[in-house]
C-alpha cells in the first residue's frame, strides 16, 4: 500500500509539475471562487450573494494590481499580474465581501495594505507576513475601534463554509502536492481541530451546557476555515523556514492559536490570520538569512545537452549540501510556468562565494520563456535569489547511503560529496547514475575524484571510467535490478533525484532502505 501510494504520488506530481507553483495556485483560486459563485447563484451559499462576490474581487483586483505595478516600478522589479491576483483572491474568501460604499473601501484598504506589506515589510526580499493575512488583520483591527466604524468589511473566513470543504480541500491537495507540504499542513490541520474540539469541550463545561464530540468534530472541520487557511496561506513558500522540522514547528504554533483564538483587551481575537501573522514570525526567526544577488560568472556544458552557470554571490549565503534555489529570471511575455524556477545547487559550501546550478536543455524547438530568457544572459547579468530550502540532506553521523541520479538530477549530490572531500568527511557511499547515454554524465571528474563506488546506467558503455566505476551492461534500471546492484540496501539511507516517474518506478525497491528521502523535479 505504501509502495503503491508513492509511486501514484510521483506521478501525480509529474503532471502538477508542468505548471509553476505561483500559477498552479492561482488556477486553483479561480476554479474555487467560479466554484463558489455557481453555488451562490443557486441559492446554495446565502451569503455573500453573486453580485458581492463580483463587485468585491474586482475591487481588491484593481487597487492590488495598481498598488504593486506602482511599487515594482519604484523599485525596478518584474511586474507580478500572478502575485496580485492570488493575493486579491484570497482576501475574497478572507474579508465579508460587500456592495455597500464602506464595504468596498474597507476592502479597498486591505488590498492596498496587504500589496504595500509586501514592499515595506520584507527583509532582503523576504516577505515577513503573508500579504493577504496582514491586510485583513489590519482592517480587521482598526474596525475594532470606534473610530473607524465606517469600514464595513472584516474577516468572515466565509470560505468556512461545509460546501465549499471538497473543493477547498481537492484544490488544496493540489497545491500541496506541488509544493510538498502535504505533511506540513496536515499536522496544522490535527493540532487546530484537536484544540479547536478541547475549546469547545472546555466551553461547554463553563456555561454547563451539553457537549457531542462527532458535533464538535463536524464544526471544526466543515464551519472552520482550517483548510483553507492551511492549503493557500500556511504553504506561501516566501514565509516558511527553509527546513521542514522548522515548517512543523510553525504548523503547530499556528495550529494552536488558529484552533483557540486569544482575546486581545476584549476588542479582537487572536484566530486565522492573526494566528498565521504570529506563524510568520516564528518562520522568519528560523529563516533570518534573506535573498541574495547573485552575478553570472561563465556557462559551460557540462553534457550535450546541459549547462552549468557559475556565479558569484554578492551577500551572504548559507546552505547545506543537497539544497536547492529558487532563481527569479524576469522576462517579457512569461509562459505559464512563470519566471521563476527551483534549482539544485551543484557547488558546496566549502566553495563560496562561488555559487554553481546546472540544469538541461531540454526541448530546443520549444524551449520555455524563462529557459530562452537564461540561455541569452550574459555575463555580468544580475539575478535574484530568494534563498535558499529543502531537506535533501545527508543524515548525520556515518550510516551508508544509496544516492540514486538520473541525469542531471546528480547535482545536489555533487554537493554533497564535494562538501564531504572538502571537511574529510569518510562514509559509506553508493552512487548509481542514469543516463540516457554515456555523454549524458554530467560532472564525471568530479564525482571520480571522489572515490565513490559508482553503478552506472547508460545504453552505450561509457570509455575511460575510473576503477571504482562500473557499466551496468546496458540495463534497464527497475526496481529488481537496483536490489540486485545494491545488494545491502536495506541497511543504506536512500536519497534519489530524478523525475517523478523514475522515483515511482523505483518505489517497490527503495521504500526497502532505512530512510527515503526524494527530490523530483519535472523540467523548466
Amino acid at each position: 500500500m505504501i509502495t503503491s501510494f508513492a509511486a501514484a504520488r510521483q506521478r501525480v506530481l509529474a503532471v502538477l509539475g508542468s505548471l509553476s507553483m505561483y500559477r498552479l495556485v492561482l488556477f486553483a483560486l479561480i476554479a474555487l471562487a467560479v466554484t463558489a459563485f455557481v453555488l451562490s447563484l443557486l441559492g446554495v451559499i446565502v451569503s455573500p450573494t453573486p453580485g458581492e462576490m463580483v463587485a468585491s474581487f474586482l475591487v481588491l483586483a484593481v487597487v492590488i494590481s495598481a498598488v504593486d505595478a506602482v511599487a515594482q516600478r519604484i523599485l525596478h522589479l518584474p511586474w507580478r499580474i500572478e502575485s496580485s491576483l492570488v493575493t486579491a483572491l484570497i482576501l475574497l474568501f478572507v474579508l465579508r465581501p460587500g456592495l455597500a460604499p464602506g464595504a468596498l473601501l474597507g476592502l479597498a484598504l486591505a488590498g492596498a495594505v496587504a500589496s504595500v506589506s509586501k514592499y515595506l515589510i520584507a527583509w532582503r526580499g523576504r516577505h515577513i507576513f503573508n500579504p493577504a493575512a496582514f491586510g485583513a488583520a489590519v482592517v480587521s483591527i482598526l474596525g475594532a475601534f470606534g473610530a473607524f466604524e465606517w469600514l464595513g468589511t472584516s474577516s468572515s473566513w466565509w470560505v468556512g463554509t461545509p460546501v465549499l470543504t471538497i473543493p477547498v480541500a481537492v484544490l488544496g491537495l493540489a497545491v500541496l502536492w506541488r509544493t510538498e507540504k502535504v505533511r506540513v499542513v496536515l499536522v496544522f490541520l490535527f493540532v487546530a481541530v484537536a484544540t479547536s474540539v478541547v475549546r469547545q469541550a472546555v466551553q461547554a463545561t463553563q456555561f454547563d451546557i451539553g457537549f457531542e464530540l462527532s458535533t464538535a468534530l463536524q464544526f471544526a472541520v466543515l464551519q472552520s476555515p482550517f483548510l483553507f487557511l492551511g492549503a493557500f496561506m500556511l504553504s506561501e513558500p516566501l514565509t516558511l523556514p527553509p527546513r521542514r522540522r522548522q515548517q512543523l514547528v510553525v504548523a503547530v504554533v499556528v495550529g494552536v492559536l488558529a484552533g483557540w483564538p486569544i482575546s486581545v483587551a476584549g476588542l479582537f481575537t487572536l484566530g486565522q490570520e492573526r494566528a498565521l501573522l504570529i506563524g510568520n514570525l516564528v518562520a522568519f526567526v528560523f529563516a533570518l538569512r534573506g535573498s541574495v544577488r547573485l552575478v553570472l560568472e561563465r556557462r559551460a556544458f557540462v553534457t550535450p545537452t546541459a549547462q552549468e552557470l557559475t556565479f558569484r554571490a554578492k551577500g551572504r549565503v548559507r546552505f547545506l549540501p543537497g539544497q536547492y534555489l529558487e532563481l527569479d529570471v524576469p522576462h517579457r511575455r512569461p509562459d505559464a510556468r512563470g519566471t521563476r524556477r527551483e534549482f539544485s545547487i551543484v557547488s558546496a559550501p566549502a566553495d563560496l562565494p562561488t555559487l554553481r546550478i546546472a540544469y538541461k536543455n531540454g526541448d530546443q524547438k520549444h524551449p520555455s520563456s524563462y529557459k530562452r530568457a537564461l540561455a541569452e544572459a550574459e555575463p555580468g547579468a544580475t539575478f535574484a535569489v530568494t534563498g535558499t530550502w529543502g531537506d535533501f540532506i545527508l543524515p548525520r553521523g556515518d550510516s551508508p547511503v544509496l544516492m540514486v541520479a538520473a541525469g542531471i538530477g546528480v547535482t545536489p549530490f555533487v554537493s554533497q560529496l564535494r562538501q564531504l572531500r572538502a571537511t574529510g568527511q569518510q562514509r559509506d557511499v553508493v552512487l548509481v547514475y542514469v543516463a540516457s547515454q554515456a555523454s549524458e554524465l554530467a560532472f564525471r571528474d568530479e564525482l571520480g575524484a571522489t572515490g565513490v563506488r559508482t553503478v552506472v546506467f547508460t545504453r552505450d558503455e561509457p570509455t575511460d571510467l575510473p576503477a571504482h566505476w562500473a557499466w551496468a551492461q546496458g540495463a534497464r534500471l527497475d526496481a529488481e535490478i537496483l536490489e540486485r546492484t545494491v545488494a545491502d540496501l536495506g541497511t543504506r539511507h536512500a536519497f534519489i533525484s530524478g523525475p517523478p516517474r523514475l522515483i515511482a518506478d523505483l518505489a517497490p525497491a527503495l521504500q526497502k532502505a532505512r530512510s527515503l528521502t526524494t527530490d523530483a523535479f519535472a523540467g523548466y
